[in-house]
């Protein structure tokens, strides 16, 4: 690892949106390569990363945390709370002093991208440096990520930290505490004083296991106790499900203040996001991506990226195999249908949404004939345009095909139609 004596500058604007960007490796004549080939390199889609306003108030938050956290690692507190860490090893009772509102979290939905965004932030602060302080010695990681326990187990999170401030810095914390069989109290010493020395930052993800566990609370008043006995910043990043522990006892609610993020809104982001990632198409006929693929994987996906990317690589895996070699709302539809049984219950209330189409179709517009003007349904609009412009049911079914719309959903507005 490298090392420097401060955090490298905050970014910000333009040069923070590049840094954290990511993209595949990619050359348009992949899509010439045998099968096997281009099977291998589709996996590669998973890399992508576009960054959003989450992503930017997740650096931000991020970064500022780790500073806070830095700069008391050299205070006279800091000097008092390594004796008083010292004699909590040794059994001895002893306080905090350290304290300070350092713990947030970061929750949102499964799948929509806050643990990729905390990562991107971690290596954009980061990179491979340790940071190196003077009077006394220390050599600092700026941000540790540990997962927290099935069980909320205490011994179990304090035992996971010290085998992973090992892995990073090589040191022998884990394996000490182990063959000492310390007690918890002990353990708290030994961490609190390793992480005053060698942590910025401490993330606990999958908090909301504290959620339906006996230890839940425990386990959040020795990551508060962390905090007086370190001064090291700690954030919590869980799922919605976790909302409800923190709100039942103020104590829990001021260590849970921070961000909170629902499901993707199919904004200017979303769509630019869908561009982006049809960019990377490894069948052998190219797709333009247009209005109603995008709208499809919306409903589709729910607004979580991890589904719109999982989509997007199924349906090209499902038609290199098939030999369709191409990417249509039909192989999107098959890789639906085939690899999303188990999503389809938090899924179908969007896909049900994309009915609201037809209540717009309700809606009136002004329009002026050679006459008058006067105000037309979009339903009657949409119903002459298919006859003038489409001479077959086949004729529309190709139309429906090439803009990603659901020929179904239109002849329904015209006739009665059965779905077998």
């Amino acid at each position: 690892m490298m090392e420097r004596n401060c955090l490298p500058d905050m970014l910000a604007g333009d040069e923070l949106i590049e840094r954290l960007t990511v993209k595949p490796v990619y050359d348009e004549n992949i899509r010439n390569q045998p099968m096997n080939v281009r099977l291998m390199a589709l996996s590669s889609l998973y890399d992508l990363y576009i960054p959003s306003q989450m992503s930017v108030e997740i650096y931000n938050k991020i970064y500022l945390s780790i500073m806070r956290s830095v700069q008391k690692k050299t205070s006279k507190e800091a000097t008092m709370q390594r004796y008083k860490n010292y004699q909590t090893r040794r059994g001895i009772t002893s306080n905090g002093i350290m304290g300070g509102m350092d713990s947030y979290t970061i929750i949102g939905c499964s799948g929509i991208g806050k643990s990729s965004a905390i990562q991107h932030a971690i290596e954009a602060i980061e990179g491979e440096t340790e940071i190196i302080l003077n009077d006394p010695y220390m050599k600092v990681v700026p941000c540790l990520i540990v997962q927290c326990p099935f069980d909320s187990s205490v011994k179990n999170l304090l035992l996971e930290i010290l085998r992973k401030i090992d892995e990073v810095l090589g040191s022998d914390f884990y394996p000490t505490a182990v063959r000492s069989k310390y007690t918890t109290d002990a353990l708290i010493g030994i961490m609190s004083q390793a992480c005053l020395n060698n942590i910025g930052l401490l993330v606990v993800d999958e908090i909301q296991n504290v959620v339906n566990s006996a230890n839940g609370k425990n386990l959040v008043g020795v990551l508060t106790q962390l905090i007086n006995n370190s001064g090291i910043s700690i954030c919590m990043v869980g799922t919605p499900e976790s909302k409800p522990f923190f709100e039942q006892k103020m104590y829990l609610a001021r260590r849970a203040l921070g961000l909170y993020y629902d499901k993707l809104e199919m904004d200017d982001y979303f769509y630019r996001f869908c561009h982006e990632m049809f960019q990377f198409q490894y069948v052998k006929k190219s797709t333009q991506i247009n209005q109603g693929i995008i709208e499809w994987l919306y409903n589709h996906s729910a607004g979580v990226l991890s589904i719109v990317v999982t989509l997007f690589h199924d349906a090209q895996e499902i038609a290199i195999l098939n030999g369709k070699e191409e990417i249509t709302i039909e192989t999107l539809n098959d890789a639906y249908n085939s690899r999303m049984q188990f999503m389809e219950q938090y899924i179908q209330p969007v896909v049900k949404k994309a009915s609201a189409k037809k209540q717009a179709q309700n809606r009136t517009v002004t329009v002026q004939t050679h006459n008058e003007v006067k105000e037309v349904s979009m339903k009657d609009l949409l119903k002459k345009r298919c006859e003038v412009e489409f001479r077959s049911v086949q004729e529309l079914v190709d139309w429906t095909k090439e803009h990603g719309r659901d020929v179904v959903e239109i002849l329904q507005d015209f006739c009665a139609v059965e779905v077998v």
